[in-house]
């Protein structure tokens, strides 16, 4: 039987009670774009990826058109299958498995499981699927109590949910930036994002950042050659 490493298991559950209440800024946003409770439940639960759902629920709530909603949240989402050849030579599933590690694949899954690299293999893979259960119930729990309780939520913003998911995100960002470089890169790239922000569709903006991390790695290949 395997055990479960406590420090590993601790790590995930933070997270993912963090980012799961996320779920009730998404289940309220969805309601009030349009959708219904149910409609708002499944969404969290065939989709998953927080950030692309956002983007297309702002894009309905805005006035945009279906394949518009659609078209942000694949290219939001595309970052879930670069995470998903980063974590395949490691998780080696197979079958079922490998159906439902794809359906975790999320920024915060791959992010704790990155975090256990000086602890092995082993550390890792508990990160990985600790994290990404844990994140995929809370997430879905919070998205109904969320929809459902949408009228007297109110504006989700003002309950400080909105900054949940990105908080989660930066303190195991943080852990990674352990050079000069990488902290002027992960700067370079939110200032590029906030500078896009108002000229570019919903959704596009973080994807162009990627821009930035290539520039700046593919200068510092250069530099070292």
């Amino acid at each position: 039987m395997l055990k479960v490493d406590r420090k590993v298991l601790r790590y995930s559950l933070s997270v993912s009670v963090t980012v799961g209440l996320y779920g009730i800024a998404f289940g309220a946003a969805s309601v009030a774009a349009g959708f219904s409770v149910l409609q708002s439940c499944l969404f969290s639960l065939l989709t998953f990826t927080g950030a692309s759902q956002f983007a297309a629920v702002g894009v309905v709530a805005s006035g945009g058109t279906a394949a518009a909603a659609i078209s942000a949240a694949t290219l939001l989402g595309t970052r879930n299958a670069l995470y998903g050849m980063q974590m395949a030579p490691l998780l080696k599933n197979r079958g079922l498995n490998k159906l439902i590690a794809a359906h975790i694949t999320i920024d915060e899954s791959t992010g704790v499981a990155l975090s256990q690299v000086e602890f092995g293999n082993a550390s890792m893979r508990q990160g990985f699927w600790l994290t990404g259960v844990g994140v995929f119930v809370f997430w879905n729990l919070f998205t109904l109590l969320g929809a459902l309780g949408a009228k007297q939520l109110g504006t989700p913003a003002s309950w400080g949910l909105d900054a949940g998911v990105p908080a989660a995100f930066l303190g195991l960002l943080w852990l990674r930036l352990t050079s000069n470089f990488l902290r002027y890169v992960a700067a370079t790239a939110m200032i590029f994002t906030v500078l896009v922000t108002p000229w570019l569709p919903s959704g596009l903006p973080i994807i162009s950042a990627t821009a930035v991390a290539i520039a700046f790695g593919w200068t510092d290949r250069r530099s070292e050659q």
